[in-house]
């Protein structure tokens, strides 16, 4: 099922992998055209607004845009137990991951009486946003939650799309999660219209703006969010998701089958990648796949996914060159099913994460590994990272110089002002040094 792509025998620079690998193509700046007026509305009108896109494009209307408490607490009391056992083990350990990554604060002694500080700040208030559409997406409610609330975020509203079929609010397993992370503030809204409203606010219904926004979506939630850049933070531009596999002759075909199909199913535009030296092995896999994809739930979409130009096997003449291939595709999520996968690994730094060995599936890094899953996508994962308590804090800077250390630099100071021709910067210095 899965298209070849041989590279083997072929010198490849960086470039030219970038260009050859399949990759989808997603067009954010031409449905910017269709988001802005959307954004530039909610700016205007706010929630109501936002409820009349909602009532457009997931045909149903909320009988209020905040989700009562009471609905967030009964989807709690519904939730089937071993749906919350689930839950609560996979929030036990994204907490315990994202815990450990709060970095300390630093002081610098640079002589007598100079000290500057390194503190970091949460910010203040964040939005965090829940899609639906194919899936249901706790996990996603635990991936934003969890590392905003160990940064230290004071205040976190989640927004998801109101269901139809739900009574008009979001997916009763996505408020439980809500109610099991503490969050009290969810909007039933979804699409562009969730985006523009985070960042706009409206003080009539009592809806405050956020400073950040961060959580997967579509394209349509993207286009938003490069819009709303600027107003507020955010944490990426998430694509359609990704999973590259490096496997050698020693890879199980049915393991590598199945995380390939895995991911597929997410969406039609969702890309699978492996990339092996072992003809052998590429043709076991995509018999696996065609023997294995037509059974599961979402066949359709996964046969779309898999078929389509995003995705394909990757061969080449050796290990060493899948890492040249990997590191060049800069995938949202890696595996690596070799003979000495944590050597391979070491050998990685182009990756939104690095899952290693068979028995690290990308579903595990989903739902409960501890890692975080809402990763760089669309090859971004080359300069950039994935969610985690870092997101949510600001590096600040703390100065404090007393008179004798501002003397002790002060010539060095008022030099370069003048040579930058900013003599105003070297007159703020030698006022404080005429008045010791």
């Amino acid at each position: 099922m899965l298209n070849i792509i041989d590279m083997r025998g072929q010198e490849a620079t960086y470039a030219h992998l970038r260009r050859t690998l399949p990759r989808g193509q997603v067009d954010i700046t031409s449905t910017q055209e269709l988001v802005a007026p959307i954004v530039a509305d909610i700016r205007q009108r706010g929630a109501a607004a936002a409820l009349e896109y909602g009532e457009k494009f997931d045909h149903v209307r909320p009988s209020a845009l905040k989700v009562p408490q009471e609905v967030v607490d009964k989807a709690l009391a519904d939730l089937k137990p071993e749906v919350e056992a689930a839950l609560k083990a996979a929030i036990s350990r994204v907490r315990t991951v994202h815990a450990a990554q709060k970095p300390q604060a630093t002081s610098v002694k640079l002589a007598d009486g100079a000290v500057v500080r390194e503190e970091f700040l949460p910010v203040k208030r964040v939005g965090l946003y829940v899609p639906g559409g194919n899936a249901v997406y706790p996990s996603s409610v635990i991936m934003n939650v969890v590392p905003a609330q160990e940064a230290g975020v004071e205040k976190l509203v989640v927004a998801s799309p109101p269901q139809a079929d739900c009574g008009g609010w979001p997916h009763p397993t996505i408020l439980a999660a809500c109610a099991l992370l503490g969050v009290d503030e969810v909007w039933a809204v979804g699409g562009a219209q969730a985006v523009a409203l985070l960042a706009y606010g409206d003080d009539e219904a009592d809806c405050e703006p956020v400073d950040m926004i961060t959580g997967p979506g579509n394209v349509f939630v993207t286009a938003a969010k490069r819009l709303v850049r600027g107003v507020v933070g955010i944490d990426a531009e998430a694509g359609p998701t990704e999973i590259a596999i490096i496997a050698d002759d020693t890879a199980n075909p049915v393991f590598v089958a199945y995380d390939l199909i895995s991911q597929a199913e997410h969406d039609v535009m969702a890309a699978s990648v492996l990339i092996t030296d072992s003809p052998d092995l590429a043709e076991a896999v995509n018999r696996e796949i065609a023997a294995r994809f037509s059974v599961t739930l979402n066949a359709d979409r996964v046969a779309e996914a898999l078929t389509g130009q995003q995705s394909g096997i990757v061969l080449v003449d050796s290990l060493s060159q899948a890492i040249d291939v990997a590191n060049a595709y800069a995938a949202e999520h890696l595996e690596i099913h070799t003979a000495n996968a944590n050597a391979v690994a070491a050998q990685i730094h182009n990756a939104g994460a690095v899952f290693v060995g068979e028995h690290a599936p990308v579903p595990l890094g989903d739902y409960a590994a501890g890692s975080n899953h809402v990763l760089p996508t669309s090859g971004s994962a080359a300069y950039a990272a994935g969610l985690s308590t870092h997101t949510f804090l600001k590096p600040v800077h703390f100065i404090e110089y007393d008179a004798q250390a501002l003397a002790d630099i002060a010539e060095a100071v008022i030099t370069l002002a003048d040579e930058e021709r900013l003599p105003a910067h070297g007159e703020a210095i030698k006022a404080r040094l005429e008045n010791r």
